[in-house]
C-alpha cells in the first residue's frame, strides 16, 4: 500500500534553513508493501550537527503520523548533488515534497517520467488484442492508461509517472513481451 504522506497538508514545525522535506522510495510506489518511509530533509547550508539535531525533531513529528518507521536523510544542497550521494537519483526522481505536495523535481524546472517501449510481434492476435484493453479498457471499463494518467506517445510507446512504474511493469511481464524502461527528467 502506497503511503501518500506527501499529499496530506502537514503541519510540521521546521527550521527556517530547511529547503525541503521529501518522501522517497517503496512507500511512494504503488503495488509495494514497503518496510518503512524513507525521507530526506534538504537544507541549505548549515553545520552538520545542526541538519542531525532538526532532522530527529522532524523524524519525531512524523512517526506521529506514519504507521511504517521513519528511516531519515540529511543533505545540504550542495552534499545531495555530490556523484558520492548514491539517493539522489531515486530523491530526485521520485522524491515528493511534504512541504509543497508536489513532485520536488519540479522545484527545478523538471518534470519525472518513465516511458516504456514495447514490441508486441511475438504475441498471438487475441494476445495483441488483449493488450490493447488492458491499456485503453473496454466495455466501459477504464484501461491502465486512464486509471493511472497515463499516454500512449506512439504504437508500442507508452508514458508514466514514476509511482505507477510498478503496476505498469507487472501486468506488462504477464503479456511475456519484450519492453525497455527510460526514466526522463523533462522540461
Amino acid at each position: 500500500m502506497m503511503q501518500k504522506l506527501w499529499q496530506r497538508k502537514l503541519k510540521l514545525n521546521y527550521n527556517n534553513e530547511v529547503f525541503d522535506i521529501l518522501q522517497f522510495g517503496s512507500s511512494l510506489i504503488e503495488g509495494k508493501e514497503p518496510n518503512d518511509m524513507d525521507i530526506a530533509v534538504i537544507y541549505n547550508k548549515i553545520p552538520v550537527k545542526e541538519q542531525l539535531e532538526e532532522s530527529q525533531k522532524i523524524k519525531q513529528q512524523l512517526e506521529k503520523l506514519s504507521e511504517k518507521p521513519i528511516h531519515i536523510n540529511s543533505y545540504d544542497l550542495y552534499s545531495f548533488f555530490e556523484k558520492s550521494n548514491f539517493a539522489k537519483e531515486s530523491i530526485l526522481f521520485y522524491g515528493k515534497s511534504l512541504i509543497y505536495r508536489d513532485s520536488f523535481a519540479k522545484r527545478f524546472g523538471l518534470i519525472p517520467k518513465i516511458q516504456i517501449e514495447y514490441s508486441l510481434e511475438n504475441l498471438k492476435k487475441k494476445d495483441k488484442i488483449r493488450f490493447n484493453y488492458m491499456l485503453s479498457g473496454r466495455k466501459g471499463k477504464y484501461g491502465l492508461l486512464r486509471l493511472y494518467e497515463g499516454k500512449l506517445l506512439n504504437p508500442g510507446l507508452i508514458e508514466i509517472n514514476p509511482e505507477f512504474e510498478e503496476i505498469f511493469i507487472n501486468k506488462i511481464k504477464g503479456f511475456k513481451i519484450n519492453f525497455k524502461i527510460r526514466k526522463n527528467l523533462l522540461l
